[in-house]
């Protein structure tokens, strides 16, 4: 069935933030017959697009050249005169990222929705002003902002760069400071420790990827450790203070003051909710400033909407588009409510090696399940036996004790996101042991582990 425009507004559809959620609840609701607007302030594609998960790990590519380039001689190849321009690097990424903002773009005006590159803000019921200071209405709101990088307190934080600021840089820093202890750090700690920089992650807490499984944190930290990376738990920033020479002293809490020639934090995201007209709406907002919806994606108000990170209820771009996509189906395709299920989603960590992981930790298992089995694979993959390089993986499979339900898979590999997706599958699924002891191994590959634990 086709939706039935209505004519008592400008749009059906009207969104706020032309992120992943964004764009695909705009493009879906079009493609169902809605008249739609979307506005974006900054940059068509949002964080993950611009300034998060496709240039991050276009740098981390660039990065696993630095051991590649190190590990072929052993296989034969003679590499002489190497050296890295990140210069070179840097420029290729963002006229990539341009290139994909462009083919975004590209999609909404295929689906006739229009697009104003301005900011909006929702002044009255139906009705959004734009920072034109045109004023249109809409029978249907949805607010898809997403998050920005959190910024600490302490003095001299504004001399800190974020995640945003990491992609643009002119030069590499010889020393850098990364607060932070979850993926962007320990991501952002690997690629800019692969290019030679002396990485140094300072960490409020007493561990890392708090998460993820015990067995693959303790297993990152012992080979992020062995690479050259210092990392420095219960510590905070009490000063970061600009150096007449360039760089900057910074005064850590545990120990005396320091040179670094950049310090980037990396401790969390906060919703991107501020300056959008929602308390005059009377949107609901949670203690971090999140939009509080429902399971469809509702807020208290009736016409309002809201997905992805702006809700912070799982911040992936997967699950923002799962999101978009499940509330235009809702809202504009014509059949039952479809609601998003937010259990057992994949994810993945791309530092060096990358983590990768699905369900429940072994601790989380042991407390909702009791009885629970664990098998483990810890090995040494064949690349880097050859290539005399003493880095070990490990596979851990977690499994309800009675049923042998696998209930979480959790892996650090080379590769581990790769084999991690079909795994999930599985997972999902609700596949037990048995059913992997059954499948025959593709042999010799690292996911055969997957299937020959025992």
């Amino acid at each position: 069935m086709v939706f039935q425009s209505s004519d008592d507004y400008d749009y059906d559809l009207f969104t706020i933030g032309a992120g992943s959620g964004g764009v695909r609840a705009s493009r879906v609701a079009a493609a169902h017959g809605a008249k739609v607007a979307i506005a974006e302030e900054h940059r068509v594609g949002g964080t993950c697009v611009i300034r998060g998960c496709v240039p991050k790990k276009m740098l981390v590519y660039g990065a696993h050249f630095a051991e590649d380039l190190e590990d072929c001689q052993r296989f034969g190849w003679e590499i002489e005169g190497k050296r890295f321009n990140w210069k070179t690097l840097r420029d290729n990424v963002l006229d990539d990222v341009a290139r994909l903002e462009g083919a975004y773009t590209d999609t909404l005006e295929n689906h006739d929705v229009t697009i104003f590159k301005q900011r909006a803000e929702i002044t009255g019921p139906h009705e959004i002003t734009l920072a034109s200071g045109r004023v249109v209405t809409a029978n249907h709101i949805l607010i898809a902002t997403g998050a920005r990088p959190r910024m600490p307190e302490c003095q001299g934080a504004e001399h800190a760069i974020s995640s945003n600021e990491a992609f643009h840089l002119d030069e590499l820093p010889k020393k850098i400071i990364i607060a932070g202890g979850g993926y962007i750090a320990n991501e952002f700690a690997g690629i800019f420790n692969e290019f030679g920089c002396d990485v140094h992650i300072v960490n409020r807490g007493d561990r890392l990827l708090r998460s993820y499984d015990e067995a693959v944190r303790d297993r990152l930290l012992q080979i992020s450790t062995t690479k050259g990376i210092t990392f420095r738990f219960n510590t905070t920033f009490e000063y970061i203070k600009p150096c007449d020479e360039g760089g900057f002293y910074v005064k850590l809490s545990d120990g005396e003051e320091e040179k670094a020639d950049l310090v980037m934090f990396a401790v969390g995201r906060i919703p991107n909710t501020e300056g959008l007209g929602l308390d005059k709406a009377g949107v609901e907002l949670g203690e971090g400033g999140e939009i509080v919806v429902d399971r469809f994606s509702k807020t208290n108000v009736d016409h309002i909407y809201a997905v992805g990170d702006v809700t912070d209820r799982v911040q992936l771009t997967p699950v923002a588009i799962r999101e978009g996509q499940a509330f235009a189906d809702t809202v504009f395709g014509g059949h039952d409510p479809v609601a998003v299920d937010h259990s057992c989603i994949p994810s993945a960590v791309f530092s060096h090696p990358p983590i990768a992981a699905v369900g429940m930790t072994e601790g989380e298992a042991k407390n909702r399940l009791g009885s629970v089995k664990v098998y483990l694979s810890d090995f040494r993959p064949m690349k880097n036996v050859l290539a005399g390089r003493n880095e070990r993986s490990l596979i851990k499979m977690v499994c309800d004790g009675d049923s042998g339900k696998i209930v979480g898979i959790h892996m650090i590999a080379p590769d581990a996101p790769e084999m991690m997706q079909a795994a999930a599958i599985a997972v999902k699924a609700g596949l037990t042991k048995a059913d992997f002891d059954a499948t025959t191994a593709i042999h010799p590959t690292m996911a055969e582990e997957l299937v020959l634990m025992r």
